[in-house]
């Protein structure tokens, strides 16, 4: 039984890509592949001279073991002769042998070496694009890049050209003896080959990319739908919705397996007949057929069989790679593209790290700042604005009003579309990454923990503080007691035997930006995910962290900045109110009625909190 399942977005009957763009499509990846493999072209042009010769070898010896035949059947025999002929395919053998296993070794180690290379550059990659680029994809996105999409390079690297150049080389040889000896039974011989390439060239036409890209899409919904299933099964059972959310999981493994019936079945019907045609067996039926017709006509003479049964029976086997690793190919030329997508990927423009003058006070100004994502419509515009150190402000308005967009700005996750941002006078753009985070320090409400100890955490913000400056910034933090009650205190692995609650965990990212020591901060919402009882220990986290420092605040629940000392209303993008709470209030204007909803809120919930 068939299940019926909606397809995910993009992948309906109706959204088929036109030949155009499938033309363009197979275009870009032939660019990408070309440019992906640009730095091992050389080494792969050695290589493939190489399997030339050695495919020219392995058809060699059947046309001395047919010169061999035809003496052992005239008379008298030269045996002599016919052990010179034998032992000369012999040895071409050997040479055939050593010449494919010094191409194949030659491939492999400039792929491992190429590997390696590719994966440095795209780690270095990494380190110099915009950090916003990070918070757009998952870990698990960037781990595509760095080890699937490598290792799918594989194949192109050290398979695919030598396998091409081998079925190209042995049945040109071999044609070509074969025509000498008899063009019409050579001619006779090329139909399977014409069969097979019209038969292959149906796996690879636009319909099987069409499925394949359905399939992936499948692949890529059921892996998210899985990790919703596992990551939310408490609330979902908490709420009685366990089937639900099963039955969507189910429905994504069931479009998964539907699209690879479609992608699959085709191919593999398409394939088998393929295979069939140039299979030693179907090959011999024709010639043998043909060949008789043709004897009975006077055309040939019986012993002019006997190449084309004895060479001319391998051209198909030197045909089958190209069909097996036609998938190879098409995954590594998807991944070649993505990678070349990401080497593309636009850099921040980073000053060099020498000369590097302190920042003394830390003012911050916005001048006719804009920004806009690669929609090309602007989140940010015409923002003008001043923050001085001592003083904490606030960032307020509705969902989507382009707040974090503002604050991640200022730590240089994405930079400015137009005008800049300065400290102390200074574009953010002239500093280099080690100095703009020795001056701008940040607190998000996303906390990212890396797998190592506790101690390895803090010390990410100055890798050369020592064991009391440490203890200091936890203490601050209000996070050192917790940390001394783990197994092996600051060597606690984080994961391992370092278990930490959310508030814990944000008490652990401000002990972090308190050792760091930044002049300039941003926090996003600090205490969103504190549980009630870490909350106060996170604000006193807070109130040791921001003191005497230039802060900008990105505030979600409106009562817990009314003492900041000013507050910007933002609303679609810019600038439409700014004040301190009261001033505010008083204007009856957007903060107003944010500030209404607030309470409204929390109104609710102080009456909820009454009835239990």
């Amino acid at each position: 039984m068939t299940v019926q399942v909606a397809p995910p977005p993009g992948v309906e009957s109706g959204n088929r890509p036109s030949k155009a763009a499938a033309k363009a499509q197979k275009q870009r990846e032939a660019q990408a592949r070309k440019d992906i493999l640009a730095p091992v072209a050389g080494m792969l042009t050695a290589a493939s001279l190489i399997v030339a010769v050695a495919s020219v070898c392995s058809v060699v010896p059947f046309l001395l073991i047919v010169e061999a035949c035809r003496e052992l059947l005239t008379s008298p025999v030269d045996t002599d002769r016919v052990w010179w002929l034998f032992g000369a395919a012999v040895a071409v053998l050997v040479l055939r042998a050593l010449l494919q296993a010094v191409a194949l070794t030659w491939s492999h180690a400039a792929d491992a070496g190429y590997q390696l290379t590719l994966r440095r550059l795209l780690a270095a990659k990494l380190t110099r694009v915009p950090l916003g680029w990070f918070g757009e994809r998952s870990s698990g996105e960037v781990k595509t890049y760095l080890r699937d999409d490598v290792e799918a390079l594989h194949y192109l690297v050290a398979h695919a050209r030598l396998e091409f150049v081998g079925a190209l080389v042995v049945p040109l040889v071999t044609l070509g003896y074969l025509f000498t000896v008899d063009w019409r039974l050579t001619l006779v011989l090329l139909i399977p080959l014409i069969a097979y390439f019209v038969l292959f060239g149906r796996i690879m036409d636009r319909d099987g990319r069409d499925r394949l890209a359905v399939y992936t899409r499948w692949e890529r919904r059921t892996a998210e739908a899985t990790i919703e299933f596992v990551d939310g099964i408490q609330v979902v059972r908490a709420f009685g919705q366990a089937g639900k959310a099963h039955s969507e999981f189910q429905a994504a493994v069931d479009g998964q397996v539907n699209a690879a019936h479609r992608l699959k079945m085709p191919i593999i019907r398409v394939q088998s007949a393929s295979d069939i045609v140039v299979t030693p067996v179907f090959v011999m039926l024709v010639v043998v057929l043909a060949g008789l017709a043709f004897i009975g006509a006077g055309w040939v003479e019986p012993l002019d069989l006997l190449p084309f049964l004895l060479v001319g029976l391998g051209i198909g086997s030197s045909l089958l790679g190209l069909g097996y690793g036609s998938q190879a190919l098409r995954a590594g030329g998807a991944a070649a593209l993505r990678l070349h997508e990401l080497r593309r990927t636009p850099e921040l423009e980073i000053a060099e790290s020498t000369g590097d003058v302190p920042v003394e006070r830390g003012v911050v100004r916005f001048e006719g700042v804009e920004f806009g994502y690669r929609t090309g419509h602007n989140v940010l515009r015409g923002i003008d604005l001043e923050l001085t150190p001592g003083t904490i402000t606030a960032l307020v308005g509705p969902s989507g009003s382009g707040k974090s967009t503002l604050a991640k700005l200022l730590p240089r996750f994405y930079d400015v579309g137009a005008g800049r941002i300065t400290i102390d006078g200074r574009d953010i753009r002239e500093f280099s990454s080690e100095a703009l985070y020795r001056t701008v320090g940040f607190v998000f409400q996303d906390v990212r923990l890396i797998r190592g100890s506790i101690r390895e955490n803090l010390l990410l913000a100055r890798p050369g503080a020592d064991d009391a400056a440490i203890e200091r910034a936890a203490r601050a933090a209000q996070i050192h007691d917790r940390i001394v009650a783990l197994p092996r205190g600051y060597d606690s692995e984080v994961g391992d035997d370092a278990t930490l609650s959310g508030g814990e965990a944000q008490r652990l990212s401000i002990a972090r930006a308190l050792l760091a020591d930044t002049p300039v901060l941003v926090l996003d919402e600090a205490t969103a995910f504190a549980d009630p009882e870490s909350e106060a220990a996170v604000q006193d986290a807070l109130a040791a962290l921001v003191a005497g420092r230039t802060v900008l605040v990105i505030a979600h629940r409106l009562h817990t900045i009314t003492g900041v000392d000013r507050i910007l209303v933002l609303d679609n993008g810019t600038l439409v109110e700014q004040g301190t709470h009261d001033e505010l209030r008083s204007t009856g204007g957007l903060y107003q009625r944010l500030w209404d909803i607030n309470e409204a809120a929390l109104g609710t919930l102080a009456l909820v909190e009454e009835t239990r």
